[in-house]
């Protein structure tokens, strides 16, 4: 009989320490195989910790959302978290794990395995993760728990009214703030009616019942279409096993269809300039435009290309002409975030609203040169002295790994992409970065909007 208590409390130790070695040359192997229902499992066996990680993604991000229900993918994976249909089947489950059971019932359960469990939706993908001991006695009750929330999530109605008003408070008040109005603008002047640019609003979220929940929730959370990802102290056979408990109590696939396809991010024909007004002490501008795709082959180029443009932080392009030589801005950035469809790139900052002409142009200045003419040689030795010397730190825990492998399975990448990214990266040149950047970014046709000062 194992005690309980101490396990859930080593549970905890080991998450708050849950970090391994790794060279950045060390091959991190990776199985791959699909189930009979279709599932496709991912998986990497890491032994330096008693742990167990796993990430089930579904295609059923917001892009997914009718454009007059948007948010519904967001509420959708809340509300999986607030509580379970008492089973129909009680073979190999806890007596206590049968029974309905509500979110604080849900909570006190995972406390009591030292165990978590978690959904989430992002643009694409709706996300349930998992973290327990490889213990056999806590692994096979946690997966056995984590069936049933997985499989049979209540979505009870009076929650949903009450989290729908939460939610509808917490939108208004985000309202007023200038970061809020200034992230609004720019995914809507990029994105156009896109769903990337679906706004949740208190109307939208009116139109969503709990009907609305479920028939989302039972027509694309199905077994034929999620990819899992599995890091931790479990061999293959143990992973297939997680894998079909985990999805055992979703509805049978059968045939499974595919879904529509979502439609492209369309280029921006011509520069779009907003500036809204805003009563506030700092003026919060992005300039940007439509970038990649993730399966893109300019990835690598692009992403040391962006560090050394303004994602390397205060060494960074942006940060030297705009903070350090000009006082303009605390902090300048710039990211890409590719995805199954072309995310937004963007450059971000706040400034006086007296020096906003100045830094929009300033900003600008520096990334038309730096499409025209690409990085220097120096830059771009020290660009891979930093990324290359940090990519260990991406691969330094269970969950990092995780991360990474989920990466792996859902954008279809080789499954040696983390054995063979430092020699990729290594062998980015100036000419690459400048060309791939000339093919991605159009610094005359981009979204300018700034929140803040006088009409």
């Amino acid at each position: 009989m194992f005690n309980l208590k101490k396990l859930a409390v080593y549970a905890l130790m080991a998450t708050a320490t849950a970090t391994f070695g790794l060279n950045s040359q060390a091959a991190v192997p990776i199985e791959h195989w699909t189930l009979a229902n279709g599932a496709r499992i991912y998986l990497a066996s890491v032994n330096a910790l008693p742990i167990v990680d796993v990430e089930i993604d579904f295609d059923a991000g917001s892009r997914r959302d009718p454009a007059a229900q948007a948010g519904l993918a967001s509420v959708m994976a809340g509300m999986v978290e607030k509580g379970i249909r008492a089973s129909t089947s009680s073979t190999g489950l806890p007596a206590n794990y049968a029974v309905a059971m509500d979110e604080n019932a849900l909570g006190e359960a995972w406390a009591d395995l030292g165990a978590s469990f978690g959904v989430g939706a992002g643009p694409e993908r709706l996300s349930f993760t998992l973290r327990t001991l490889s213990d056999p006695a806590l692994l096979d009750r946690a997966v056995q728990l984590a069936s049933r929330q997985i499989g049979a999530p209540s979505f009870p109605e009076p929650v949903w009214l009450s989290e729908r008003e939460r939610i509808g408070a917490a939108l208004k008040e985000a309202n007023t703030k200038p970061a809020t109005i200034a992230g609004r603008a720019f995914a809507q002047a990029v994105y156009g009616d896109h769903p990337y640019g679906q706004e949740t609003t208190a109307e939208t979220l009116a139109r969503i019942g709990v009907n609305d929940l479920r028939t989302r929730y039972e027509s694309l959370v199905l077994p034929c279409r999620a990819k899992l990802s599995i890091v931790g102290a479990v061999t293959r056979a143990q992973a297939e096993s997680i894998a079909t408990t985990l999805l055992s109590r979703l509805p049978a696939s059968g045939t499974c269809a595919a879904l529509p396809p979502v439609a492209d991010v369309a280029s921006l024909t011509a520069a779009k300039d907003e500036r809204i007004p805003f009563e506030s002490a700092q003026a919060h501008v992005f300039i940007g435009q439509p970038g990649y795709l993730r399966s893109d082959p300019d990835h690598f180029a692009l992403t040391l290309g962006n560090y050394i443009l303004g994602g390397g932080g205060f060494v960074s392009r942006l940060t030297e002409e705009v903070r350090e030589k000009r006082g303009l801005s605390y902090s300048v950035y710039s990211y890409f975030t590719p995805g199954l469809q072309a995310g937004a790139f963007r450059i971000g900052l706040q400034t006086r609203p007296d020096q906003v002409n100045e830094a929009v142009k300033v900003s600008r200045e520096v990334l038309a040169r730096f499409v025209a003419d690409g990085p220097t040689e120096a830059e771009l030795r020290a660009a891979k002295d930093n990324v290359i010397g940090g990519f260990p730190l991406l691969l330094d825990s269970n969950r990092k790994l995780l991360g990474n492998i989920a990466n792996i399975a859902w954008n279809d990448l080789p499954l040696d992409y983390l054995e063979t990214w430092t020699t990729r990266m290594n062998a980015i040149t100036v000419a690459d970065i400048k060309a791939a950047f000339a093919r991605k970014l159009q610094p005359e046709r981009m979204v300018t909007v700034v929140v803040g000062g006088k009409p």
